[in-house]
């Protein structure tokens, strides 16, 4: 079923500026699809015409143009004559131009969720020995420490911990001024492009913590993820250590 989607009452569809620290139209496009993969713009939903968007973007037509043409490359817009541009609910093609987001939640059935982020805990504190090495930076130097837990309907799925270099990241946002998608406002705010992640994939028994924040009952089996992700520069930004219960859910990382 369709939808009109109007462009003046659209909350994803923000005034931009050269500001945004990356060419606009990738912002453009970025917002869009962001706004696609949350639910924000359902499948079968009509977008507003090329000029309502650039006047809502506050960019050229030619801007907008250029990010539908690359959203409709990568399957996640579609153009039909007489209708307009509608989301068609298809899985993106995976590349690094999404790894803002890369990280995908699936049910068992295959069907990519999306998930609630809350922070547990965030502290400034100083890279030890480990961290230095796979963040190619000195041992002692100050890093942004988050601790989250990610839920899928109510259902606890996974937590994790994030370690990011202080001294890259001028100005990060207190807790709770902290937006929930991480990859994305790195983006945005530092022009920080995730585009290459190096992951280690083990299982263990889970431990208490994970009996705890994923409400498991022990013993019971768990995923780690180890990872470390590197910007357009090939400079680790991001180091990672999530776990996880594949009872509910699965996880998959497709890049084609």
């Amino acid at each position: 079923m369709q939808k009109n989607y109007d462009a003046n009452d659209a909350q994803p569809f923000a005034r931009l500026s050269e500001g945004e620290g990356a060419p606009l139209y990738e912002v453009v496009k970025r917002h869009i699809s962001e706004s696609i993969l949350q639910g924000e713009l359902p499948a079968g939903t009509i977008l507003p015409s090329e000029n309502s968007l650039a006047a809502k973007f506050g960019v050229s037509v030619g801007t907008v143009r250029k990010a539908l043409a690359a959203l409709t490359t990568e399957g996640m817009l579609m153009r039909r004559r007489k209708t307009g541009t509608v989301v068609t609910g298809w899985a993106p093609l995976h590349n690094l131009s999404h790894f803002f987001q890369y990280f995908r939640l699936h049910d068992k059935t295959g069907g990519l969720l999306q998930s609630d982020t809350r922070l547990l805990d965030y502290q400034l504190s100083h890279a030890s020995a480990d961290e230095a090495e796979k963040l190619q930076i000195a041992q002692g130097d100050k890093v942004i420490r988050l601790k989250r837990v990610r839920r899928v309907k109510g259902i606890a799925a996974m937590h994790e911990t994030l370690v990011l270099p202080s001294a890259r990241l001028v100005d990060f946002p207190p807790a709770d001024q902290l937006p929930p998608l991480l990859y994305r406002y790195l983006f945005e705010r530092y022009d920080l492009r995730v585009a290459a992640v190096r992951e280690q994939i083990t299982a263990t028994l889970a431990n208490e913590e994970d009996a705890a924040l994923l409400e498991l009952s022990l013993p019971h089996a768990v995923m780690v993820i180890d990872e470390v992700s590197f910007d357009q520069s090939a400079l680790p930004v991001i180091l990672a250590h999530h776990r996880f219960s594949t009872e509910n859910f699965m996880y998959v990382n497709e890049i084609r």
